[in-house]
C-alpha cells in the first residue's frame, strides 16, 4: 500500500503544485485502500505526508509552498494496515534537475539505500548496514545526516533498534530472522549538520545545501532481506 501511494505521490509531483496537494492525495489514497495514515497526530505532526524541497531534509510540513520546476522534492510515507506499519520515501526532481551534481547527489543516495539493504543479513551486526550507507556515500564526495536515522518498524511506526546511516562494520545489534527495520539514508550535497526549523518539524541543512532522502520498509530472513515496500 505504501509503495503504490508513494508512487501516485511521484508522479504528481509538477510545477504550481502545492505540496498540500500532496497531502490531499497521500490521506485518500491511504485510507481508500483500507489504511490508515501513521504519520498524522504521530506527536502532533499535523499531516499524512512529509514533504521535504531542496535544502529540506526531513519532516516538511506540507502548505501552501508551490512546487518550481527543478526543486528537489523528497517525499516520506507510512502507513498501517491490520496493525501493521509500513515505511518508505523517494526523492525526485519536478521537470530537470538543476546541475549534474544534483542528479548525482539523488541517484547516490538511492544507490546507497540498496548498499545498506545488502548489509542486512542474518549474522551481520548494525553497524554493517550505517558502514555500507556511509561509505557509498562518502566515496562520492557526500555526506550521511547523523542526527536523523532510520529505525524498527512493525506494529509501531518507530521501534528500537534505530539505524545509523554511518558506523562501523562489525559492531552494534546482531541481526536475526524476524527483524523488520526502516533503512533511509539522509544524504547532503554539502556537510551532514542540520538544524530543526521554527515549526518544530522542519529540517534543513545548515549550510542550505540540496539533500535527498531514501527509504524502505525491510524484513531480514535467513533468505537475505526483503524489500516490503519495493516500487514496481
Amino acid at each position: 500500500m505504501v509503495a503504490e501511494v508513494l508512487l501516485l505521490l511521484k508522479e504528481a509531483v509538477k510545477p504550481g503544485l502545492l505540496t498540500r496537494e500532496l497531502d490531499v492525495i497521500a490521506d485518500r489514497e491511504i485510507r481508500r485502500r483500507g489504511g490508515v495514515p501513521v504519520f498524522k497526530g504521530y506527536n502532533g505532526y499535523p499531516a499524512s505526508v512529509c514533504v521535504s524541497i531542496n535544502d529540506q531534509v526531513v519532516h516538511g510540513i506540507p502548505g501552501n509552498r508551490v512546487i518550481r520546476p527543478g526543486d528537489l522534492v523528497s517525499i516520506d510515507l507510512g502507513a498501517s494496515v491490520e496493525g501493521f506499519v509500513g515505511d518508505a520515501a523517494l526523492s525526485v526532481f519536478c521537470g530537470d534537475p538543476p546541475s549534474e551534481r544534483a542528479l548525482e547527489l539523488v541517484r547516490v543516495t538511492e544507490a546507497s539505500l540498496y548498499k545498506g539493504i545488502e548489509a542486512a543479513k542474518v549474522g551481520a551486526r548494525l553497524g554493517d548496514i550505517g558502514a555500507a550507507v556511509q561509505t557509498y556515500v562518502e566515496a562520492h564526495g557526500f555526506s550521511v545526516v547523523r542526527d536523523f536515522v532510520g529505525h524498527g518498524v512493525g506494529r509501531q511506526m518507530h521501534e528500537d533498534p534505530q539505524v545509523p546511516n554511518y558506523g562501523t562494520p562489525g559492531r552494534g545489534l546482531l541481526l536475526k530472522p524476524g527483524l523488520a527495520l526502516a533503512i533511509e539514508p539522509m544524504v547532503n550535497m554539502g556537510g551532514y549538520e542540520v538544524e530543526v526549523g521554527a515549526d518544530g518539524w522542519t529540517v534543513t541543512t545548515r549550510d542550505h545545501s540540496l539533500s535527498a532522502h531514501f527509504e524502505h520498509t525491510i524484513f531480514i530472513d535467513d533468505d537475505g532481506p526483503e524489500i516490503l515496500t519495493a516500487i514496481s
